[in-house]
């Protein structure tokens, strides 16, 4: 598992904010081609991208790439220049249907091939936001093997299905518990909802918390001030641990004596609460908080 408690997205006509990024120490920096990006400003962002990749040192966060909608007409030429600098993965917005991740991989494929990469060796993220999305999840779950996350968009979501966004979110819960559903089901990462109101910590605060409850991996982020806050959410805290180690060899004594349920606190514990206290291990590692 690699930590994605964060993913922030950077405007890729700007090398300055990317530069930026690159120093937070976020877990994922995915610089934008799409919606941060206007449309007589393309082509300069896609070069400024390719020497951002080139030139600058990122750390431990994964390098991602949002291009433009499978079908938009912009697609190929977003892959055609930012792929000879070898990100580590593209995002791709609005998937209604598992062909348009189909075709992306079938494209990667063919740089692999032709650079002499390994296969797979780059991945691909799916952004849900649409109804259709919503709808054709599990097509959309399956369709790659370089898929590796699905990511919830929804602010455009809520404006298809004619919803009003609010602060509790009840009008997108649904498609947000689908994602996180299906993802689990491929084993698959989840990632949650951006926070726009860039001066309400509270507020990303309380929706963090409860992507984290979730189940989602992380979160998507449009500024750096909310880097530290969202990735501390989606990491378990020392307590957390201590509680999963301690449940984990409670449990293997027990099997060791032959038992299988046990009380252990006034609770029972059995393989589905070692399982869970087993994915808290897991995030705690991939957020390098033990070994």
């Amino acid at each position: 598992m690699r930590a994605r408690r964060a993913l922030l997205y950077m405007p890729g006509n700007d090398l300055h904010k990317i530069q930026k990024a690159a120093t937070l120490g976020v877990d994922c920096v995915c610089m934008d081609l799409e919606d941060g990006v206007a449309i007589n400003r393309k082509s300069e962002a896609r070069s400024t991208i390719h020497q951002a990749l080139l030139s600058l040192e990122f750390g431990k966060s994964e390098r991602l790439v949002r291009i433009n909608r499978v079908g938009s007409g912009l697609e190929h030429d977003d892959l055609e220049l930012t792929i000879t600098a070898k990100p580590d993965g593209f995002v791709i917005p609005k998937v209604d249907h598992a062909d348009q991740l189909v075709w992306v991989s079938n494209q990667l494929e063919r740089y692999e091939q032709k650079h002499a990469w390994p296969k797979n060796d780059i991945y691909i993220f799916a952004i849900i936001e649409s109804p259709q999305g919503v709808v054709n999840l599990t097509e959309i779950a399956r369709a790659s093997t370089r898929l590796q996350a699905i990511i919830f968009g929804a602010e455009d979501f809520a404006g298809a299905i004619g919803a009003i966004r609010s602060p509790e979110a009840w009008e997108v819960f649904y498609a947000r518990s689908a994602v996180v559903t299906h993802a689990a089901a491929e084993n698959l990462q989840a990632i949650d909802m951006v926070f726009v109101d860039l001066n309400d910590s509270d507020g990303l605060l309380k929706e963090a918390k409860l992507g984290a409850q979730m189940g989602f991996s992380g979160k998507q982020i449009i500024h750096p001030n909310q880097v530290n806050l969202v990735q501390e959410v989606f990491s378990p805290s020392e307590e957390d641990i201590q509680k999963a180690k301690s449940l984990i060899e409670a449990f293997q004594e027990q099997q060791e004596a032959g038992v299988g349920a046990f009380a252990l606190g006034g609770k029972l514990i059995d393989a589905p609460i070692i399982r869970a206290a087993e994915q808290v291990l897991a995030k705690a590692r991939a957020a390098g908080k033990i070994d």
